[in-house]
């Protein structure tokens, strides 16, 4: 199986090592690569010229294994520097030349996904689709997702297919119920909603549920 394996102290490592051929037959390509290896650094792929597909797609799967799991991996360290290092937190985030912004997004899937109920068969992406909903209903549409091998984008089409249906039976007495709600408020909710990723109804129905089920449990 491939392996990440290093190979040098900070720019180099080998994705893939080729079993080595006999010693009769070892050779090397330019820049001192051995043959059959392919090696990550800092701005590509070093990849040789006599690599065969299987060997080809076996670097694939592992490059998306780690980009996948990257996403966790950031997601993980900002909620732990979050929750340890309040007053120098962004600073840390600076000094490793992240942009904080995109990296909210991780953070925040990942709070919303204890490491037990992240899906090694799905994609970070996956578990971002659904962040915004309900525990039981992240639950079971990671479950659809994982049983009929959905992408992203056919996970997303499922919920809104499933989100447009349950409007369409909402009795008409239901729907004309409204909420005076003044439009700073309004505005900061929508701005909320965005930062998360989700539209505003999801956000707030959201909110308000944790918020219940909060003052239940005290």
């Amino acid at each position: 199986m491939a392996k990440l394996v290093s190979e040098t102290e900070s720019t180099q490592s080998v994705l893939y090592r080729k079993k080595a051929p006999p010693l009769a037959n070892r050779g090397t390509v330019s820049g001192g690569q051995r043959r059959g290896n392919v090696l990550t650094t800092a701005v590509g792929l070093q990849i040789p010229a006599e690599l065969t597909f299987e060997d080809w797609e076996r670097a694939g799967r592992q490059i998306t294994g780690i980009v996948n799991s990257s996403a966790w991996w950031l997601g993980d360290w900002l909620v732990y520097g979050k929750e340890h290092y309040r007053d120098r937190y962004e600073r840390g985030i600076l000094a490793a030349g992240l942009q904080y912004q995109t990296l909210r997004n991780y953070a925040w899937v990942a709070r919303r996904f204890e490491m037990p109920r992240r899906r090694a068969a799905l994609s970070f992406q996956h578990h971002a689709e659904v962040a915004s909903l309900l525990v039981e209903d992240q639950d079971k549409w990671l479950d659809r997702a994982e049983q009929a091998k959905w992408t992203t984008k056919q996970l997303r089409a499922g919920i809104r297919l499933s989100y447009a249906t349950e409007v369409r039976e909402v009795s008409p007495d239901e729907a004309t119920r409204r909420l005076a709600v003044p439009g700073s408020h309004l505005e900061r909710w929508r701005l909320a909603a965005d930062q998360v990723g989700t539209d505003l109804r999801q956000w707030v129905l959201t909110t308000l549920d944790s918020a219940a089920a909060q003052a239940l449990r005290d």
